[in-house]
């Protein structure tokens, strides 16, 4: 099986990695050969502490994600881990994954709160998902989620003479080993609701999937995530960047070590 390292990193256009607290040590992403790392965020017991941030942007571009409805980040309220983040990191500006806020914080509207985080970030990156116009009127760079769509819609912004910066983001998975692909990226696949209303009840979303679920699932993947050869993962990203994609962020599906070894 080949690892996504090194020199590969470069080859198949992978120029920025995301990273998520709560399955890895974020330290670690400072040992990969790109120059900026994300920080997704998956709960405030996972936030991490801001002198790591410190040390790991010492060397690195780094981004931490600022979901603006959850406490600690809302601009209208409790905004203390906003506050927290060293100058020499960079925001990604969210809505926030519904999964990590409480039936509180999921009430909070989005807009305002949206616009007051960007204001005060300094090239700040904002989430498209789920908030697309609101993304777009807020400014910044627009972090995008890759879809079979991607390509099609990124031309569309360009045309309609949108000039700013566009990245996206897409789990990667470097091998065509259909069992290790749906183990590593297939639940994430069955998450995205074209692919969810397609699937059977209770069909399994790893390698245990078989049949016609299995065959949506690896569908989705394509779709949605990032995987096979170096060749083939380069291949789809240059489609993105002539699309008009200016940084393609790879999470690593299958945690850092595969990127690392």
């Amino acid at each position: 099986m080949t690892a996504l390292t090194g020199a590969t990193l470069a080859e198949a256009g992978i120029d920025a990695v995301a990273l998520k607290p709560a399955e890895m040590e974020v330290a670690r992403g400072t040992e990969l050969s790109v120059s900026t790392l994300t920080v997704d965020y998956e709960g405030r017991e996972h936030v991490p502490d801001p002198e790591t941030l410190r040390e790991m942007a010492a060397d690195h571009e780094v981004r931490v994600t600022a979901p603006v409805r959850a406490d600690g980040y809302d601009p209208r309220g409790d905004d203390s881990l906003l506050r927290a983040v060293p100058d020499t990191v960079g925001l990604v500006v969210v809505a926030g994954n519904p999964a990590y806020l409480d039936s509180r914080e999921t009430t909070r509207a989005i807009a305002p709160r949206l616009g007051e985080v960007v204001s005060r970030a300094a090239d700040p990156w904002v989430g498209t998902e789920r908030v697309e116009r609101l993304a777009l009127a807020a400014g910044g760079t627009q972090y995008e989620l890759l879809t079979g769509a991607t390509e099609h819609d990124i031309r569309g912004l360009r045309a309609a003479g949108f000039s700013g910066d566009v990245a996206v983001y897409a789990p990667t998975v470097l091998t065509g080993n259909e069992d290790a692909v749906l183990d590593a990226i297939g639940a994430y696949a069955a998450r995205r609701s074209a692919v969810r209303s397609a699937l059977p009840t209770g069909a399994a979303t790893d390698s245990t999937a078989t049949g016609e679920a299995r065959e949506i699932l690896l569908d989705g993947c394509r779709e949605f995530a990032l995987y096979g050869s170096v060749d083939e993962v380069a291949a789809r990203v240059q489609a993105l960047r002539e699309a008009g994609v200016d940084r393609v962020v790879g999470y690593p599906a299958r945690g850092l070590d595969p990127f690392l070894d």
